[in-house]
């Protein structure tokens, strides 16, 4: 019958126990001999493992593949404090009698020891109740100096002091887990060499391990402390190495105590030691028992390149080389495979290892490729290199929703870079100014399977988030669609034929045709929809869809673009996944193509408005600032009407914002009038890029700048900056800037704006690092919930925690985006 473990239970080890699992004793603070070989006795003794090919352990007699390795020990000269249980010993210091051991609280005050004052009540107890004894006062100088009355006192006196306590003073105390003197170190176990390899240089020379290094600075100085114990050295010597001798174990248990200086290398850096291994985000615990890693795997710099498809990445030759894909020989394959090995593992298409029945594996090289190629037969494996149309898994961290990683088929490219079609980039959220992204190729037909029917990207088109579509055209997609169905543009009939046949769609035109005709040969036959779009300002505006022809209104981003193409949801809704890929595709292509024919260029002229624009605004602005200034005056005469929930100050910033605001609105207004339809414009309106806001800063005015959305208060005492006078509530005075970018801005102006754009990256920076530590906590806390088969989410016990996921079990990404629009349903249905 298999055991279940009931409990697992930590224990400080008594020095009968460090003596029993010990198989050595370490007395020498030398490595190796003249020869290179470990010497008996010292840091490297052959008892405690073997790390070297070709020797045998002396305790067992295993190689390097089979012993574990064995702990030593090493007797200290002098006890010293155990530095992670500092605390623990104050308090029974504390809160014990320093003669009789016995605790210094009734067994009425005892019941009372969780209370948050009963440490600070003991503590204050001049009188053993058991004994009589007067107590002195014990104080603890971090991290590890404990005084009695003023006196040091000593490891040796505390170990005194922490044997008499009886068991059932430990047990009234809650103190459990082994004897408390056992916290004064008398014998540290060494730990066996297979836990802490050395390492040898391409030079020769053996590096050897942070602990080895820590080890060898305890023994020499607790060997140093004993032989001048022996030959009767005077005190202070004495004492100095047993205080060095105090912080080499301290730095042993830990490197990173307050108050006590680093163990560093020559080099300066500082040693990993045992707390080091284990805590933090490269420790034992997250970075190899809950971390993950995985082989056949590569990562590089991103790049764009729109002639892919979403469901596509490019992968430079060099990783299709390095990767490899496991393909089981049969007798269907087997010419095919044949063929491959005997490209050999240089050649693209080739292959690097063979795995034979038994489960040996073989390198193929240039000299044996022949040879292995008339080897290899059913039941051998083939790791061939990457192809198109293999199935892989493409991630960018930080990993934050499940678009993060998804399938993608190969395409073998030249360069060093992967290749990514732009669509892509938001459920990424990646850009190509440097990024990196990770590839995984699964290994088993089953991963593969798996990968490629749940995380193939056009699986993912529609987010899990708010049930639209997260992947959509960008940029110059938008921009490009929206200049070729704006108006009744004309496209004469080779262009369009050109155009068509760039995306893969081959017709025959009798003529000329316009825009929007052209467009509608990408929608399905039978689609019937319609919206606002981006630029909707009058009822002609409208995009209308009527039985797969666009009738009226421009394709801007509200139709085709990430997180809000309400075109590419209907598509994929109504016609699934795979027809809206291609519809993305091809609206993709179609829009590049278009505009690199038709040309598109933006320059700083295309932000200059008009002398009469710039009149107008300067008197808004005018008008804003005198407004501004009636309120103040209203507020200083003690006029102005308060606001529910405000103070009178903030009443007054709520109404000169709403000011600044509204001419800035009305500002925007007149630049969207004044400027014509350039590229800039074109960008704006087409939800493309930036918008009518953004030109209006680059060429009317800046506008309000704001520190936590309020008007900026913080600077001198009683005034901003020095340009302005004491106590002055002018908007000039608190962060407005009248200028634009285009015109320049005067010195204050610029400091302001500077202000608004350190909050950005300060909250951008604070609230991603807090962010991201919240999803962890909440990843850590939810890990052991899973959605069972019988659709009830349970823990690990199987206890139920909720009846259906999310409580409703409503998937966004397969419901309704928004409210459910009826009419749409009926016209699709009647054909009208």
């Amino acid at each position: 019958m298999p055991a279940k473990i009931d409990a697992i239970e930590f224990r400080v080890l008594s020095p009968e126990q460090i003596k029993k699992m010990a198989v050595v004793e370490i007395t020498k603070p030398e490595l190796y001999d003249r020869d290179g070989y470990p010497i008996e006795g010292g840091v490297m003794d052959p008892h405690l493992g073997v790390i070297d090919p070709g020797m045998r352990c002396r305790t067992c007699g295993g190689t390097v593949g089979t012993c574990q390795g064995h702990f030593g020990y090493m007797e200290l000269a002098r006890p010293v404090i155990h530095v992670r249980y500092v605390k623990v010993i104050y308090k029974l210091l504390r809160a014990t009698c320093q003669e009789c051991g016995k605790a210094l609280g009734s067994e009425e005050e005892l019941k009372r020891k969780d209370e948050p004052l009963y440490d600070l009540y003991i503590a204050k107890r001049k009188k053993c109740p058991h004994c009589g004894a007067t107590q002195q006062k014990i104080m603890l100088e971090k991290p590890h100096n404990f005084l009695i009355d003023g006196r040091p006192l000593t490891p040796l006196e505390i170990r005194m002091w922490l044997e008499k306590i009886p068991d059932e003073t430990l047990k009234k105390l809650d103190i459990k887990g082994g004897r408390p003197e056992h916290l004064i170190l008398t014998l540290i176990p060494i730990p066996p060499v297979t836990m802490r390899p050395s390492i040898t240089l391409e030079s020769g020379e053996r590096s050897e391990d942070d602990l080895t290094h820590k080890i060898v600075d305890m023994v020499r100085i607790n060997q140093r402390l004993r032989d001048n114990i022996d030959i009767g050295a005077p005190d202070f010597i004495i004492e100095d190495l047993w205080e060095l001798l105090q912080y080499h174990v301290s730095t042993y248990f830990d490197n990173s105590l307050s108050g006590v200086p680093q163990a560093r290398h020559r080099s300066g850096r500082a040693l990993r030691t045992l707390t080091q291994r284990l805590k933090g985000k490269q420790g034992r615990f997250r970075g190899n028992l809950s971390g993950k890693r995985v082989n056949f795997s590569s990562r590089t710099v991103i790049s764009p390149d729109p002639y892919l498809g979403i469901n596509e990445v490019g992968v430079p030759i060099e990783v299709a080389k390095e990767l490899t894909v496991p393909v089981r020989v049969n007798e269907r394959n087997l010419t095919y495979l044949k063929s491959v090995v005997k490209k050999g593992s240089d050649v693209l298409g080739g292959a690097n290892y063979i795995i034979r029945p038994d489960g040996r594996k073989k390198k193929i090289t240039e000299e044996n490729k022949d040879e292995i190629a008339e080897e290899i037969g059913p039941g051998y494996i083939v790791e061939r290199h990457l192809q198109d149309g293999d199935i892989v898994l493409f991630n960018r961290q930080p990993s934050l929703h499940r678009m993060s990683i998804m399938a993608h088929r190969v395409r073998v490219m030249p360069y060093r870079t992967f290749r990514l079609n732009l669509s892509v980039c938001k459920p990424y959220n990646a850009d190509f100014d440097g990024d990196e992204m990770n590839l995984h190729v699964p290994q088993t037909e089953e991963a593969q399977t798996e990968a490629e029917m749940l995380m193939l990207v056009q699986n993912h088109i529609r987010s899990p988030r708010f049930g639209g579509p997260i992947i959509g055209c960008i940029q110059d997609h938008i921009s490009g669609l929206y200049l070729l169905t704006k108006g009744e543009r004309i496209i004469p009939k080779e262009k369009a034929i050109q155009l068509l046949g760039s995306i893969g769609i081959d017709v025959d035109l009798d003529g000329d045709i316009t825009g929007k005709e052209l467009f509608s040969m990408l929608l399905p036959k039978d689609l019937n929809l319609k919206f606002k779009p981006s630029s909707y300002r009058k009822e002609e505006d409208m995009v209308v869809i009527k039985k797969g022809k666009l009738i009226s209104g421009v394709i801007d981003e509200k139709a085709i673009g990430g997180e809000s193409g309400l075109l590419i949801e209907a598509i994929e809704k109504d016609y699934g996944s795979d027809e809206a890929r291609v519809f993305l595709e091809r609206v993709a292509m179609l829009g590049i193509k278009f505009l690199t024919m038709y040309g598109f260029t933006i320059g700083l002229d295309d932000e200059d408005i008009s002398k009469e624009a710039r009149r107008r605004i300067d008197k808004i602005i005018e008008k804003a600032e005198k407004r501004c200034f009636e309120l103040i005056e209203e507020y200083e005469n003690g006029e102005m009407e308060q606001l529910p929930g405000q103070t009178l100050s903030e009443t007054l910033e709520t109404h000169i914002q709403m000011v600044l605001q509204q001419a800035l609105n009305e500002a925007a207004k007149i630049v969207e009038e004044d400027l014509p339809e350039n590229c800039a414009v074109v960008m704006a309106k087409s939800g493309a890029r930036g918008s009518m806001i953004n030109l209006t800063q680059l060429g009317g005015v800046i506008g309000q700048q704001t520190l936590q959305g309020k008007r900026i208060h913080r600077g001198y005492t009683g005034r901003t900056l020095s340009h302005f006078k004491k106590g002055e509530l002018s908007p000039k005075a608190h962060g407005f800037v009248s200028s634009s970018f285009k015109g320049g801005m005067t010195p204050y102006e610029f400091f302001f704006n500077a202000m608004n754009g350190r909050e950005g990256l300060m909250d951008k920076s604070l609230r991603t690092r807090y962010s991201g530590y919240m999803e962890r906590r909440l990843v850590n806390a939810l890990q052991d919930l899973k959605i069972e088969y019988d659709g009830t989410v349970r823990d690990n016990r199987k206890v139920i925690i909720q009846f259906t996921p999310g409580e409703d079990q409503v998937d966004p990404a397969k419901s309704n985006w928004g409210k459910i629009n009826v009419k749409r349903i009926v016209e699709s249905v009647i054909g009208g």
